[in-house]
């Protein structure tokens, strides 16, 4: 049987190519009261998706894009609603119920906390007796150590646990151009090698268990730098009398040119700041950069400083807008008027002391 693309669609493990996919009515999922459409998803080879925001909603269309059914999981009723809405797909009303319908899960939850407790917690995806849940592809960016631990004790329990953070905005996740950290033993990863396939074409594995984390980590220090430094310069510039347009085509005509530039440059001229990524979702990452380098006993100065810098921009209500919008708090950074050159050059000199002045 064929998906929307005429892709084959998943079986059951051990079946058949071109066997059929067994459809069970799901109960509370779907329901018309939830999310405005009745959903089937199938008992067997539906993926879960936990978190349906930016990152979840597009890998939801990628996993509908490969084929597969994918029944989906929110805390947020506002959320289910929307990515029901968008995706036709069907919306689990728990995350055990949606663990007992579906043996692989991807998280795209907002910090470490919230997987441990889908993972952990009473009311996660494990919580139920019934729960078939065999692998789980965490994309969230979290902490290296907790992750690592997490993904030994979910080994002991037959789960595959592996890190999955993307490099790149939802726009990229979606089009398949942002670029997939694993973390997690060999054997895991060839066990979950198509799902992990139809997520993103582009895949690096940067070690064991906590080294998805760790990689998000260090390659998120300088996207974030980038871009907050190519919002510097354009701000620069403006103060200098160069048009935002104009030092943009500069910018990418020479060695500063970076991929910050190319995809967030012109939001920045133009003031687009629709969400593809968060801001406050961006701090939440530099936070744990600073935690993760004070362990190591690493200065990490310009982090330090562009997390003050998105401290400022969530402080002034900036937190919901895209990462291009730091450029909207470095516009904030003014200083105050300065006096004349003649009274700026005295208020500066050293003061002089009484031997200096009968001199």
């Amino acid at each position: 049987m064929n998906g929307p693309n005429g892709l084959p669609l998943p079986v059951a493990p051990g079946a058949a190519p071109g066997a059929a996919r067994v459809e069970a009515p799901v109960g509370a999922v779907g329901a018309v009261g939830e999310v405005g459409v009745m959903g089937k998803v199938g008992a067997v080879g539906a993926i879960g998706v936990v978190g349906l925001g930016l990152v979840g909603s597009a890998l939801t269309r990628r996993l509908q894009a490969a084929g597969y059914t994918v029944l989906g999981h929110d805390h947020r009723a506002e959320a289910r609603a929307a990515w029901a809405a968008a995706t036709g797909a069907a919306c689990a009303t728990s995350a055990p119920a949606l663990g007992e319908r579906c043996e692989q899960v991807v998280l795209a939850v907002y910090d470490t906390a919230g997987v441990l407790a889908l993972l952990e917690g009473p009311h996660g995806l494990l919580a139920s007796p019934a729960s078939c849940v065999r692998a789980v592809i965490d994309c969230s960016t979290g902490e290296p150590e907790a992750l690592a631990a997490l993904a030994g004790r979910l080994g002991e329990r037959g789960v595959d646990f592996i890190e999955a953070p993307l490099s790149g905005s939802s726009q990229q996740i979606a089009e398949g151009g942002a670029t997939m950290l694993l973390g997690a033993d060999a054997d895991a990863l060839a066990r979950q090698a198509g799902l992990l396939a139809a997520l993103s074409p582009r895949r690096v594995v940067a070690g064991g268990a906590g080294f998805g984390a760790r990689a998000k980590l260090a390659t998120n220090l300088v996207l974030g730098l980038n871009r907050a430094v190519l919002a510097e310069g354009l701000v620069f510039a403006a103060a200098l009398g160069i048009a935002p347009e104009a030092f943009l085509d500069l910018v990418l005509a020479t060695p500063a040119r970076s991929d910050a530039a190319v995809l967030k440059g012109g939001r920045m001229v133009n003031d687009e700041f629709t969400p593809q990524s968060r801001m406050r979702q961006h701090l939440k990452d530099v936070e744990l950069m600073l935690a993760a380098a004070t362990a190591q006993g690493q200065g990490l100065p310009l982090t330090a400083t562009h997390a003050a810098l998105l401290k400022a921009a969530v402080a002034a209500g900036d937190g919901d807008l895209d990462n291009a919008a730091i450029i909207r708090q470095l516009r904030r950074e003014r200083l105050p008027p300065q006096a004349d050159a003649h009274d700026a050059t005295i208020a500066h000199s050293p003061k002089r002391g009484p031997s200096a002045a009968a001199t």
